[in-house]
């Protein structure tokens, strides 16, 4: 990504808090992975359930463990998840749009029967049947996540590349002599791209909440990992107790969906040529035309 785009992107008040919420995520998980306040999964009971005070700053849970600790390493395993399920995303989903696009007719009608009957299944479904044969594990939760948010992104560019590959700009590519890969990569990636960013960051902040809601129902982190989802499922039930504790996961994981849904928004509009000619003009006026999804 150029500097120019996130240029763009940080003139709009969605990319500004976007990146901010973003660049905080990957900061904490990046510090944690060398440091953290105190050892995330240590316990003492002598300390249990301290408000918010120096040294323990976010105070501790039911077994002494340091919230904020345990915050900070669940930022780890969010990074993982959403990085790890947009990557297997973006590959399967540019796969399988490609071959529902620029292929022979019977094997576009093929992999569009596939897409339509891999979508039919939920994800978190999908998600909870493997782990229950395969056992709880934060990878099969990002495989599934990727192939389920795959076939997602693969549904909604696949038209959008046989709409560009019909379009005035690809058949003049086609007369000056350029191959079908280089008429993929000068005209029909770039006109994509804003459709299937906004997919991609849909698709990772819905991972992070699906792997929240996962662990939270003991589908996903294993007890000896942090997790947000783990951790409030594991303070929500002393709630009574201590009201203020299942704050802040909860808050953790709904400002990082939040930041990944502006970023999503401010680089669809950054990318956009027609919606940067218009200053977002043109995004508002689309949703009131009927057939057409902005």
């Amino acid at each position: 990504m150029s500097d120019s785009v996130i240029a763009r992107v940080w003139r709009l008040p969605a990319g500004r808090i976007g990146l901010v919420i973003a660049a905080a995520v990957l900061a904490t998980a990046a510090v944690a992975l060398v440091w953290t306040p105190f050892d995330p999964q240590r316990t003492d009971v002598e300390i249990r359930w301290q408000l918010p005070s120096w040294p323990h700053l976010l105070g501790t849970d039911a077994t002494g463990r340091d919230i904020l600790s345990l915050l900070m390493a669940g930022a780890r395993t969010t990074v993982v998840v959403a990085v790890g399920a947009g990557i297997i995303a973006t590959v399967l989903g540019l796969v399988l749009a490609a071959l529902g696009a620029l292929t022979p007719r019977l094997v576009r009608e093929s992999v569009a029967v596939v897409v339509d009957v891999l979508i039919a299944f939920p994800v978190l479904l999908i998600a909870m049947m493997i782990t229950a044969v395969w056992g709880g594990s934060l990878w099969v939760v990002i495989v599934a996540m990727g192939i389920g948010f795959g076939v997602n992104i693969a549904r909604v560019t696949r038209p959008e590349l046989r709409r560009v590959l019909l379009s005035d700009v690809v058949l003049a590519g086609r007369a000056a002599g350029l191959t079908p890969a280089q008429n993929l990569w000068r005209h029909l990636l770039p006109n994509v791209l804003p459709v299937f960013i906004v997919q991609l960051s849909w698709g990772m902040a819905v991972a992070v909440l699906a792997e929240a809601g996962l662990s939270y129902l003991g589908f996903g982190a294993p007890v000896t990992d942090a997790s947000w989802g783990l951790l409030l499922s594991q303070l929500q039930q002393y709630i009574s107790v201590y009201p203020l504790s299942v704050v802040w996961p909860g808050l953790a994981i709904s400002l990082t969906v939040l930041g990944l849904n502006l970023l999503g928004d401010a680089l669809r509009e950054a990318t956009d040529p027609l919606l940067r000619a218009s200053g977002g003009s043109a995004r508002r006026a689309r949703t009131h035309v009927p057939g057409v999804v902005a």
